[in-house]
């Protein structure tokens, strides 16, 4: 992941046949792992004592929860794990899967569109708004905000600093990312990382939509 410039993750960090890799993403000290499933491999079930978010990067594949209950997993796929869930993965047999799995401290603020053990596309959770931008907060805690945003066409977020590192995802659309005087343009499926304060905005070209992973 370099720092203000645009990538797929499914292009830096390549599944490989037979493998599961994990690798930890360099964002401040947070509980970020990046997981690839080669094509049939699969993650026995564990639980943990606090929430999980998953996100899908790449591919298609099986999370297992508890006894019987499965959700498929794909690109741009959202998925929210209660503590104490046992969840397990399985890649598919032609693609394989690759997912960023994110920690959660104890004590979140969750949106109530998230229903725990369901997966949802998130660009499908947020609709347009003529002449505006729509923003819808998903995950908050003190040191992490996970939210999508719908810009209507010709919108834009003016330059701005923020104060951590974020990570885009351009789900739908396109968009121009100006970054440090520089413009790059993200479609959907593309990767965008920002460094903290660094000067950036955001523009639609057409309609776009976009997720945001920030860590203060």
């Amino acid at each position: 992941m370099v720092t203000g410039s645009k990538f797929r993750f499914s292009e830096e960090y390549k599944i490989k046949s037979e493998l599961t890799i994990s690798t930890k993403l360099g964002l401040s000290d947070a509980p970020f792992t990046y997981f690839r499933l080669g094509r049939g491999t699969d993650i026995s079930k564990e639980s943990y004592d606090c929430p999980v978010l998953y996100i899908g990067t790449d591919g298609f594949g099986v999370f297992n929860l508890n006894e019987n209950d499965t959700e498929h997993m794909s690109e741009n796929a959202l998925l929210y794990v209660a503590p104490k869930t046992l969840c397990g993965m399985s890649a598919g047999t032609e693609s394989g899967l690759s997912y960023i799995e994110i920690l959660l401290e104890k004590e979140i603020n969750m949106n109530s569109v998230l229903k725990a053990g369901e997966v949802t596309k998130l660009k499908n959770l947020l609709d347009y708004e003529k002449g505006s931008i729509t923003n819808l907060d998903l995950i908050g805690q003190d040191n992490l905000k996970f939210m999508i945003m719908a810009f209507d066409e010709g919108c834009y977020l003016s330059e701005h600093r923020a104060p951590g590192e974020a990570i885009v995802f351009a789900l739908e659309g396109k968009g121009v990312i100006n970054y440090e005087g520089t413009d790059y343009e993200v479609n959907e499926g593309d990767n965008f990382k920002f460094e903290k304060n660094a000067l950036h905005s955001v523009k639609a070209v057409g309609r776009f939509k976009m997720a945001l992973l920030l860590v203060k």
